[in-house]
């Protein structure tokens, strides 16, 4: 009898540490909003960048540039956007889809920033030692870009046991590189209630 028990309780614990151990994974359509933590995610980078960008290209900057230089459409480049939250926020993703998001508007010219760009210009120096000098790409030609944009994302966090609530601020400035002017100034809050 005790062996018979020792058996069972044994099954038992080996039911329950297999079917514990089943993972599902299942494909879900990337516009789909899902919250598993509350914190920062996919869905709040996408609502904010679409935000941000219909309210960059809304204001009155744009009209001023072509006014001032025979219609030409104003050259942006996209810097640093400073996490100053206490979460791990991956700001690369936020960059490209503001990028996206000018690109597709059609108002705004785009040049490469930071790493990209100095891979360009690493393979622009190749091309003078390897490639045809009919086909090498030549230095100086590089588009100036007119504006920067940049910003930060900041989060306050207020909580009370099992409650939480995080109060999210994305501010992004568009500032005129020559003069330094800053001739935009935006920001777009998300708040989220959490209970544990």
């Amino acid at each position: 009898m005790k062996k018979t028990l020792t058996v069972m309780a044994l099954c038992m614990t080996l039911g329950v540490a297999f079917s514990s151990c089943r993972h599902r994974v299942e494909r879900v359509d990337v516009d789909e909003q899902i919250d598993l933590s509350g914190r920062w995610n996919d869905t709040d980078s996408r609502l904010v960048a679409e935000e941000m960008v219909n309210q960059v290209l809304d204001g009155e900057w744009i009209a001023n540039h072509q006014r001032a230089h025979q219609g030409k459409k104003p050259v942006v480049i996209v810097g640093l956007v400073y996490n100053n939250t206490t979460e791990h926020i991956d700001a690369n993703t936020f960059i490209k889809d503001v990028e996206k998001a000018f690109i597709k508007s059609g108002r705004v010219r785009l040049v490469q920033a930071g790493e990209k760009r100095e891979e360009l210009r690493k393979e622009r120096a190749a091309q003078q030692d390897f490639a045809s000098s009919e086909t090498a790409k030549k230095w100086g030609r590089e588009l100036g870009a007119d504006y920067m944009l940049q910003g930060d994302i900041s989060s306050i966090v207020d909580q009370y046991k099992k409650e939480k609530v995080v109060y999210y601020q994305t501010s992004l400035e568009l500032s005129d590189l020559e003069s330094n002017e800053v001739v935009w100034i935006g920001d777009k809050k998300l708040k989220k209630y959490i209970v544990k």
